[in-house]
C-alpha cells in the first residue's frame, strides 16, 4: 500500500487534478443539495467510461505512420506495454491532459444544463460530477493500476486488480481494456473481455510487449532512442493464454 502511494504521490496530473478536486468539495459543501449525490454518481460512472474508451480508441490505436505523432503515442502508452514494470511509464508525460479534459468536460455540461438549472446551478453541479465523481475515480483507477504493476506484497483486492489486468499486458492486448476494479462489465458490453481461446489465437510471443508490432520496427527503434531508452523490451511473457 505505501509503495503504491508514494508512486501515486509524485504522479504530476493528480498534482494538477487536486485544487480542482478542493475546488469541488468546497462548492459542494456550499451549495449542497441531495441532487450532488447523483453528480457524484454520474461523474464516476463517465470516467469509467473514459478510461474504457480512451485506453482501447486512443491509446490502442492504429500506430502513426508519421515518427512524430508516433513518438507521442509511444510515450503515452507503447513504452508502458514495452517496459510494464518501470514507473516512468505508468502513465504519460503531459500532465495536464486531464486538467484539460476536465475543463472541457465541465464547459460542456455547464452549456447543455444551463437551460434547465439556470446559473449557478448549470456550473456547480458538474464541477462536483467532473471535480469531485470523476477526478476520484480517475484516482482510484490510478491506484488501481499503480498497484497492478508493483512487485509488492498484494491481498485479494491487489491480486485480483493484478490477474486482470496483466492479461492485458501479457496474454492479449487487444481485451480487457478496463482497469478498474469491478469493471470488467464494461469490457462485457463492448465486447472485448478476456477470452482464453481468442486470446491464444492472437498471441504472439514476439510482438505481445509491443502491442503487435515488431519490436525491432524502425519507429520503436527511433522513439527509444528519442527518449534516451537503451534497453530492449523482453521477449518473452510471463503470462501466457493458457494461463
Amino acid at each position: 500500500m505505501i509503495a503504491t502511494l508514494r508512486v501515486l504521490a509524485n504522479m504530476g496530473s493528480l498534482h494538477r487534478l487536486f485544487p480542482f478536486w478542493i475546488l469541488g468539495i468546497v462548492l459542494m459543501v456550499m451549495f449542497w443539495t441531495p441532487w450532488f449525490l447523483a453528480a457524484l454518481v454520474y461523474g464516476v460512472i463517465m470516467q469509467f467510461f473514459v478510461e474504457y474508451i480512451l485506453h482501447r480508441f486512443l491509446l490502442h490505436r492504429e500506430p502513426p505512420t508519421d515518427q512524430g505523432t508516433f513518438n507521442e503515442l509511444y510515450r503515452s502508452h507503447i513504452g508502458h506495454h514495452e517496459f510494464p514494470k518501470d514507473p516512468e511509464f505508468f502513465t504519460g508525460d503531459d500532465h495536464w491532459y486531464a486538467v484539460r479534459f476536465g475543463l472541457t468536460s465541465v464547459t460542456i455540461h455547464s452549456l447543455t444544463l444551463w437551460p434547465f438549472l439556470g446559473m449557478p446551478m448549470a456550473v456547480i453541479w458538474p464541477i462536483v460530477a467532473v471535480f469531485v465523481g470523476s477526478i476520484s475515480a480517475f484516482a482510484f483507477y490510478e491506484f488501481c493500476h499503480t498497484l497492478a504493476h508493483l512487485n509488492v506484497k498484494k491481498g485479494w483486492f491487489g491480486r485480483r486488480v493484478t490477474e486482470s489486468h496483466l492479461r492485458h499486458h501479457f496474454a492479449d492486448h487487444d481485451a480487457t481494456f478496463h482497469v478498474s476494479f469491478g469493471m470488467g462489465w464494461i469490457d462485457r458490453l463492448f465486447g472485448t473481455p478476456y477470452d482464453k481461446d481468442a486470446a491464444k489465437d492472437r498471441y504472439d510471443a514476439h510482438t505481445i510487449l509491443s502491442m503487435g508490432m515488431d519490436p525491432d520496427d524502425l519507429r520503436l527503434v527511433t522513439a527509444r532512442k528519442a527518449y534516451g531508452i537503451t534497453k530492449h523490451p523482453r521477449r518473452k511473457a510471463k503470462v501466457t493464454p493458457a494461463e
